[in-house]
């Protein structure tokens, strides 16, 4: 099932993607290039995953660390497919992470990583939107520097895990402008889907709808106001989203 949240007159409605239109409870139809999207989720908490592609850590010239290396994108920051992310002013470098979202079904703690993917509803696409001037301390996470209001977007769709082959071999790309940036895959996470998901609930408790971002694959580069960034992940969809200066 390929399941959206969008907003109608309003109200938020949850819809269901079918034969090209999107179907809420109430019966009514619309039209995917028409509608306003916003997460797919509502998250309580959602929990990033940095380096966890060895190339993306080559790239950035960085040390692989042994263990996950996590932060927390906050709730604030999530914006849905289409919107756009708000540059901010006096930036120099702020680039597009493509990713697989990873979306929890139930609550649950201390999962082990054979059992993990039961408590997995579905995927869905990320962008983890980041601005390298505020990542001056690798000892502290990048709390400012992928935290900004817009630098999360996320959708257009979840897709639950039964329409799904293969979560470990999903491709990830990105493009800027019609241009090839990324191209990855899901098989070259150096920690799995299922042993992020082990190592997260070993000492936090993760809920229904919770968010895991897997990490992006090696390709960043900068983008700029009035550029418009495409992430997709195949079997999950693309999540477009366009550039803007802050006029603030």
């Amino acid at each position: 099932m390929k399941t959206a949240r969008i907003v109608v007159d309003g109200d938020v409605r949850r819809v269901t993607y079918l034969e090209g239109e999107l179907l809420d409870e109430r019966g009514r139809r619309h039209h995917p290039d028409r509608a306003v999207f916003l997460p797919p989720v509502a998250p309580q908490v959602v929990v990033g995953l940095a380096l966890n592609y060895a190339d993306h850590a080559a790239e950035l010239q960085l040390t692989q660390p042994e263990a996950p290396a996590l932060f927390i994108k906050p709730n604030s920051c999530l914006i849905g497919h289409g919107l756009p992310v708000v540059y901010p002013a006096g930036a120099q470098y702020c680039h597009y992470e493509a990713e697989l979202a990873v979306v929890i079904d139930r609550t649950c703690r201390r999962v082990t990583e054979e059992r993990a993917l039961d408590y997995v509803k579905g995927f869905t696409v990320a962008n983890d939107f980041t601005c390298r001037d505020f990542v001056t301390n690798m000892f502290r996470p990048p709390v400012k520097a992928k935290g900004f209001d817009s630098f999360g977007p996320l959708g257009p769709y979840l897709v639950t895990i039964d329409e799904v082959r293969d979560p470990d071999r999903m491709r990830v790309r990105s493009w800027v402008n019609g241009e090839l940036k990324q191209d990855g895959s899901t098989a070259d996470l150096v920690h799995s889907i299922s042993a992020i998901i082990h190592y997260v609930s070993q000492f936090m408790t993760l809920r229904a709808d919770d968010v895991i971002l897997t990490g992006t694959p090696p390709g960043i580069s900068p983008v700029h106001p009035g550029d418009e960034m495409v992430c997709e992940v195949e079997g999950v969809g693309r999540l477009v989203n366009r550039v803007v200066g802050d006029l603030a």
